[in-house]
């Protein structure tokens, strides 16, 4: 099993370890672009905003999973770092279990409340059948959706990151072949794009768990001489996850019904503002991968260290991953400032669409240039998360999406203009940097571990 993480170079493990996770993640964005590219172009503008709004719901669905994958990895690895093999075997077991239970439960949910939900995002009439349909059938693939990142988040807690890169480089690349041959072999229009999504999202999902099952009998096997046995479920370690996961999907669920609540006030502009927002935001998830991945990586590397009580090496972690921020974010901030025009171009006719070409490349210019700021956010959120002390972490998020969302509806009630919701984000970003950087010059976070 990997063991870099908590001996050798501090620094050299962590790049070593967020190298893939980066590239995992810039293949499931690539992916994301080219399935907005192949709407946007082949579609039209219209249907291109109706994806962009439901993804934005659909967002509040992956964000519960993403919340309680990271939730999970966290006890995972801290179990991992102290060596407690059996344990870190029934949390995983647990993980499992609790993510397929609750993913059924939100496919139910959202199939329920979908039509409520589309309305009261304040969908254009002209859009709203194909907003529906792609919010429906993204639904249906919640259990592949859930099984999925659990998968990846247990693969990465035991510092296996190469594993999730190969799965997520299969399923982007499944993915675009799947929207081209539904979209423009079947004519299947929107349908199309979320049926190729849940398609490979499921196929996936199988075989990721597959891998996961035999990587762990092969490296961990279950110690016979153990007086505690693995269990496939166990009440008391899932309430050890629950304390930093519920924190963490509570807090990735108010975001990302914060970006809902965004959504629909850009919704507010029209089509033109929504088709270029649905563009710009696709460029701009693709952007910050590294800043987001590089966070979540010395997340992993705090936990580990944090189960191993290597304090030193948790800051050292958190030094390295500040650096490799400012490298990363100076230069895609260059890079974005100077041709957001010609890349939000490429995904509308920009002839046709000029004022949506427009939209976009305004809020790609104000943005980037606060990258920085992000990454330094979500650096400093990881090492608070890894160590087990979420509620800082919680406090500095929603503390960055309140002020963003306060600040994009007063502002735009006033002058009403769209640029002042492109102008909310940098200043959430910053809220929430100076919240959790506080917290961790604190020290207090020594004093969390969830084990």
């Amino acid at each position: 099993m990997n063991k870099d993480m908590i001996v050798g170079n501090p620094t050299k493990s962590l790049i070593l370890f967020a190298i893939p996770m980066i590239l995992g993640q810039l293949f499931q964005q690539i992916y994301s672009l080219a399935d907005t590219m192949i709407v946007g172009r082949t579609l039209g503008a219209g249907p291109l905003g109706a994806v962009g709004s439901s993804v934005s719901i659909c967002w509040v669905y992956v964000s519960i999973a993403l919340g309680l994958g990271i939730g999970c990895s966290v006890v995972i690895s801290q179990l991992f770092g102290a060596e407690r093999y059996t344990r870190m075997r029934t949390a995983i077991n647990t993980s499992v279990t609790a993510m397929l239970g609750l993913s059924l439960l939100f496919l139910l949910i959202g199939l329920l409340t979908c039509d409520a939900v589309t309305r009261l995002m304040n969908t254009p009439e002209a859009l709203f059948e194909d907003a529906r349909t792609y919010y429906i059938i993204y639904i249906i693939g919640f259990p592949g959706l859930f099984l999925y990142n659990i998968s990846n988040s247990i693969f990465n807690a035991l510092g296996k990151s190469k594993v999730p890169l190969y799965f997520l480089a299969g399923s982007a690349t499944l993915n675009i072949g799947l929207d081209l041959w539904f979209i423009l072999g079947f004519h299947w229009g929107v349908a199309g794009a979320a049926i190729a999504t849940i398609v490979s999202q499921y196929l996936a999902a199988i075989l990721s768990f597959v891998a996961l099952l035999r990587y762990l009998k092969k490296e961990c096997p279950e110690d016979l001489e153990d007086p505690e046995k693995t269990r496939l479920f166990d009440p008391a370690m899932l309430l050890k996850i629950a304390r930093v996961a519920v924190p963490t999907m509570i807090t990735q669920t108010i975001l990302s019904v914060g970006i809902v609540a965004v959504q629909a006030l850009v919704n507010s502009f029209g089509e033109s503002v929504m088709s270029g927002y649905t563009a710009a935001s696709k460029i701009d998830g693709l952007a910050i991968v590294p800043m987001v991945q590089i966070g979540n990586a010395v997340s992993t590397f705090a936990a580990q260290n944090m189960g191993a009580r290597q304090y030193d090496r948790v800051v050292k972690g958190f030094r390295t991953a500040l650096v490799m921020t400012a490298v990363v974010s100076i230069s895609l901030a260059v890079v974005m400032y100077l041709l957001c025009n010609p890349i939000v171009g490429l995904f509308m006719d920009a002839s046709a669409n000029p004022e949506a070409v427009a939209h976009g490349a305004e809020y790609v210019r104000i943005v980037c240039v606060f990258y920085i700021i992000m990454g330094f956010m979500n650096n400093t959120c990881g090492v608070l998360r890894g160590t087990g002390d979420v509620m800082p972490t919680m406090i500095s998020l929603l503390g960055n999406f309140s002020i963003r969302i306060a600040f994009a509806y007063v502002l735009t009630g006033i002058f009403h203009s769209p640029v002042y919701i492109w102008w909310s984000q940098p200043i959430g970003w910053t809220i929430g940097f100076l919240i959790a950087y506080i917290r961790f010059k604190s020290g207090k976070w020594k004093t969390k571990s969830v084990i």
